[in-house]
């Protein structure tokens, strides 16, 4: 029998795999989707008036998160041939950190406005972020072939 899938990477990967799923109803959902989750109004607009663009840029990035959260499952346990999982659970995993306090340096050093999706979603990548961080630290050991 194989080792057992660690947990919190298993979380990891659903949580980025419900991001990307998000990212790709927001397509559909169009204009006022582009809105309610904070993308901004030109992009919007740009939905709106039926502009590939918007709709690029938004499946770029649920390809990725569905890419991160196929990574996660394979630092998690399960036997998928990737390459570098370990270094890009690592860049990963930093990406969800650093976007969750690129709000701090905001609040403290700009003018910008803190909007409440700002708010939200610095705490929903902050806790994608910590869920991979110890997920990926319970990991290391197997991931790095230490015997566990």
């Amino acid at each position: 029998m194989g080792t057992p899938l660690n947990p919190m990477l298993v979380l990891a990967a659903g949580l980025s795999a419900v991001a990307s799923l998000l990212h790709l109803m927001i397509i559909f959902g169009g204009g006022p989707w582009y809105r309610f989750f904070g993308a901004g109004e030109r992009f919007a607009r740009a939905a709106d008036a039926g502009r590939v663009y918007p709709s690029l840029v938004t499946a770029g990035i649920a390809a990725v998160l569905g890419l991160w959260a196929v990574y996660a499952l394979a630092a998690g346990g399960l036997r998928l041939a990737l390459p570098w999982v370990p270094q890009v659970m690592c860049a990963l995993t930093a990406v969800y950190l650093v976007r969750g306090l690129a709000i701090v340096p905001l609040i403290l050093f700009t003018r910008v406005a803190v909007t409440p999706f700002l708010l939200w979603s610095s705490g929903v990548c902050m806790l994608v972020g910590m869920v991979h961080l110890v997920g990926l630290y319970q990991a290391w050991p197997r991931m790095m072939g230490a015997s566990v």
